[in-house]
């Protein structure tokens, strides 16, 4: 019993000397981002996107409104066959409007591959600049403060951000 404590109070110890041993860091992503002009551009360049595409979604939906308003005034005047038509064009112009949608803003739609696009060169570029600031520093490891809800208190000596802008041609 008393040889597993002892063992146990080693094995701490060298636990806790092993991981005093290293460097950590925070950088806080969303200070970065807003203050990389070419992230500013691409987010308005989406929302012009999102918002062109949400027109084009919208007005499909609105045709296939009007079109069950057109068939809901005039059922009383139409044949059986008639109304079947007026029926299946409304379902048809809703299901464009839905198909539409989906191609454009399902999770695997053309704004997700826009945004990946003009994305991903700006977050590779950080993190090269994170990865090069924390090779060259020693750091164990880097924690984005922006994302990390689980922080209470952070030194800001150990915040990297500015360092990280002044990597990226940004600084200061």
């Amino acid at each position: 019993m008393i040889k597993k404590m002892t063992m146990c109070a080693v094995l701490f110890c060298l636990t806790a000397l092993t991981a005093g041993a290293q460097k950590f860091a925070l950088v806080d992503m969303e200070y970065v981002l807003k203050n990389i002009p070419a992230y500013e551009r691409a987010n308005e360049q989406l929302n012009q996107i999102s918002k062109r595409w949400q027109g084009e979604v919208e007005a499909l939906a609105v045709e296939a409104q009007t079109l069950y308003k057109n068939y809901q005034s005039e059922a009383v005047f139409l044949s059986e066959e008639q109304k079947t038509k007026k029926e299946e064009e409304i379902v048809a112009k809703e299901k464009e409007a839905a198909e539409l949608k989906r191609k454009y803003f399902a999770p695997d739609g053309e704004l997700y591959k826009k945004r990946e696009s003009l994305m991903a060169p700006i977050q590779d570029e950080i993190y090269n600049a994170v990865k090069e600031i924390a090779d060259a520093k020693g750091y164990a490891l880097i924690i984005d403060r922006a994302s990390e809800t689980s922080i209470i208190f952070a030194s800001p000596r150990a915040d990297i951000s500015n360092e990280v802008l002044s990597k990226l041609g940004y600084g200061e």
